[in-house]
């Protein structure tokens, strides 16, 4: 793997992003609608609920990190579907370029577009709504690592099956995070889950991160043993994400539909 190619290839993208001010607006517009909406329904739940003594902090810090990890996967799916869309795709394997650095590049600037919405709507819900995800501590690091993780293998998966059945496959770029999101316990405990749903949820690192961030802000206690528990689900995830997208891609290039992958 050579870095300067990775670099290049990440350039690339980060260009296209900071030269294009709509592209910005729309980044930063969706995490900041996200904010306010969860923020005034918090509020609205601390009035007429005692279940959490911090409503609205708990279930907006929810909301921050399940934007940080739809941004994460969404933003890998759209740079790989920019690469389809501007015919661009085929020059990628016409190039000596290994998959693993089209992986790792993608990977890399998906951060970056991540923070762009992300930062400024975290931001806003501190004099908005009082609520910072800088109270989690250190633990936020390894929180956000684990959901990027995470967020990065849907994003993976779902470039596989785009390679494997075309760009129609694009629309599950954007159901697949809602699919899991019931089983992730994002807003609510797993006890809310049916027994036979539980089994499955606990497979997902969503589960272990969301149950230890209110373990923080409930009980000022920190579980390293759940955090990386977390960060280890998700990695393994990612290797199976990684060995899917070679097999999908190799499957593509016998079936001589890569050279197609543009029109």
């Amino acid at each position: 793997m050579r870095f300067h190619k990775i670099y290049a290839l990440s350039l690339r993208h980060i260009y296209l992003i900071c030269s294009s001010f709509p592209r910005i607006i729309d980044l930063i517009y969706w995490p900041t609608v996200q904010i306010f909406l969860w923020g005034f329904i918090s509020k609205f739940f601390t009035l007429n609920s005692t279940y959490y003594s911090n409503t609205v902090g708990i279930i907006l810090t929810a909301a921050i990190l399940y934007d940080f990890l739809f941004r994460a996967s969404i933003s890998y799916n759209m740079m790989f579907l920019e690469e389809i869309w501007s015919r661009n795709f085929t020059n990628l394997f016409i190039a000596p370029i290994k998959i693993s650095e089209i992986i790792a590049s993608l990977t890399l600037t998906a951060i970056f577009r991540t923070l762009i919405g992300l930062i400024p709507a975290t931001i806003l819900a501190i004099p908005l709504f009082g609520v910072s995800v800088f109270k989690l501590g250190i633990p936020l690091l390894f929180l956000l690592l684990s959901l990027y993780i995470f967020g990065i293998t849907l994003g993976v998966l779902v470039t596989s099956g785009l390679l494997r059945f075309g760009p129609a496959f694009e629309s599950v770029a954007w159901a697949s995070l809602f699919f899991l999101a019931p089983l992730g316990c994002i807003y609510y405990p797993i006890e809310i889950l049916p027994h036979s749903l539980q089994l499955i949820a606990k497979a997902l690192p969503l589960v272990h991160i969301f149950e230890e961030m209110r373990n923080i802000l409930l009980n000022n206690s920190v579980s390293w043993f759940q955090i990386i528990k977390s960060i280890s689900i998700s990695i393994m995830y990612f290797v199976f994400g990684v060995i899917v997208f070679y097999l999908s891609y190799f499957g593509a290039k016998v079936r001589g539909t890569l050279i197609n992958m543009g029109e």
